[in-house]
């Protein structure tokens, strides 16, 4: 076999290489790897090193890289990530430099701004989530009711499944923190502020506020409502994926308030005698807001240090606007923000069925301004942790309501100040 020349292996090898860092299942990884195949294939010369994980782990390595200079290129991360990286802007790479290269023209002006720090684009969305109502209709239709259209309806539902199914029956699966935003979302329609101020480090709702939080967190837990921390505690770990849970998969437990982005993952393993359909956003009559939470699900971000960032932006470009990239990922980091793939998807009917009727109902909401942008301190590792210690604390009874509520305004009020 003939040698190849030094010059002509110099020819063949990448001139330039990217790292780019992501998370996520099987699905994503596998469509990940083939928009990257494709983006090699349009640009000779540039290699993009994949490094992919679940999400376990994934912040802690991606802070250690970024505390030690190392990080990757291009890296996917949550939107409340962006500030706390990035507080004065500084910490990633500035994408509004390199505007000729993203069209950004095909992102809504709020989706922009929810990238911006300081006046400096420091991220783009790939996709919004907001959380919706998932119910299975064949359970509800199973024991005579109707998919919940109220509150007092989800309430009186829990109840008849356990009269009807036994011990096992839940109106609804809400993991721990499923179930204190579906209380927050309570809450936030009956007095109109959300847990977080969105535009200070402080605690917006009154004492009575979140005495209430934490009631109506209770009434969710109880009577067959939503399945209790304790019980998900004893079935493989209290946040074990609805999908993975026996009683989901049979129909037992009801339905799900979970993000739009995995309903694919939910309805994945249900068994033959199940449907799920998306029910209307559970609304208090003369409510003054939705108490939809809703932001970002996922962003790309660059690497400050890159010392290609003229090709970081044209891969992002790619992987964000390009209906031929939209084509291969399809829905696996949610539906595209960027007009272009998602145009695309509906082109080619990759968005149908529950997944479309919810993107419908958010955009819908979205496009009234009936859905409020959280403070990104609602969602810090550090703020999150607190918050879902209070809340586990009243799961088990260790606290009484008006300790949690205290807890939840004064304690809330000194990590915000620290982390802001």
């Amino acid at each position: 076999m003939t040698a190849l020349s030094p010059a002509l292996v110099r020819a063949q090898e990448p001139t330039t290489t990217l790292r780019f860092s992501w998370w996520g299942g099987g699905n994503r990884h596998d469509a990940t790897l083939k928009a990257i195949a494709a983006f090699e294939a349009k640009n000779p010369g540039v290699k993009i090193k994949a490094e992919y994980m679940g999400f376990q782990g994934y912040l802690e390595r991606l802070s250690t890289q970024i505390a030690g200079g190392s990080e990757p290129d291009i890296m996917q991360v949550n939107w409340a990530w962006v500030s706390q990286f990035s507080k004065t802007g500084e910490g990633f790479l500035d994408l509004g430099k390199y505007r000729s290269l993203i069209a950004l023209n095909q992102f809504a002006d709020n989706d922009i701004k929810m990238g911006t720090v300081n006046g400096k684009l420091n991220a783009l969305p790939v996709s919004y989530t907001a959380r919706v109502f998932v119910w299975n209709r064949a359970a509800y239709e199973r024991v005579g009711l109707a998919m919940p259209a109220t509150w007092d309806d989800l309430l009186a539902a829990g109840p008849v499944f356990q009269k009807k199914v036994g011990d096992n029956g839940y109106a609804i699966d809400i993991d721990p923190y499923d179930t204190l935003l579906l209380a927050h979302s309570y809450v936030y329609q009956k007095f109109g502020t959300p847990y977080v101020n969105p535009s200070a480090p402080s605690v917006a709702m009154s004492e009575a506020a979140l005495l209430e939080w934490i009631q109506a967190y209770k009434r969710f837990s109880s009577n067959h409502v939503g399945v209790p921390l304790p019980v998900r505690t004893g079935l493989g770990g209290a946040e074990k994926p609805t999908e993975q849970q026996q009683d989901w998969v049979v129909g037992n437990w009801a339905g799900n308030y979970t993000w739009d982005s995995v309903l694919g993952l939910r309805a994945s393993t249900l068994d033959k005698n199940q449907k799920l359909d998306i029910g209307e956003f559970l609304t208090l009559p003369g409510a003054r807001n939705s108490g939809i939470f809703g932001r970002p699900s996922l962003m790309f971000a660059g690497g400050k240090k890159t010392r290609n960032p003229e090709m970081v932006a044209k891969f992002m470009n790619f992987m964000t606007t390009d209906p031929e990239a939209g084509a291969i990922l399809g829905l696996t980091r949610g539906v595209p923000s960027a007009d272009s793939q998602f145009r695309a998807l509906v082109k080619a009917n990759t968005l149908q069925g529950i997944e479309l009727k919810a993107h419908l109902q958010i955009k819908a909401k979205k496009d009234a301004g009936q859905i409020d942008l959280p403070s990104p301190l609602f969602e810090h590792a550090r703020f999150q942790k607190f918050v879902r210690e209070v809340f586990e604390a009243v799961a088990y009874g260790k606290v009484s309501d008006q300790e949690a509520a205290r807890r939840l305004l004064d304690e809330g009020n000194s990590l915000l100040k620290r982390i802001k």
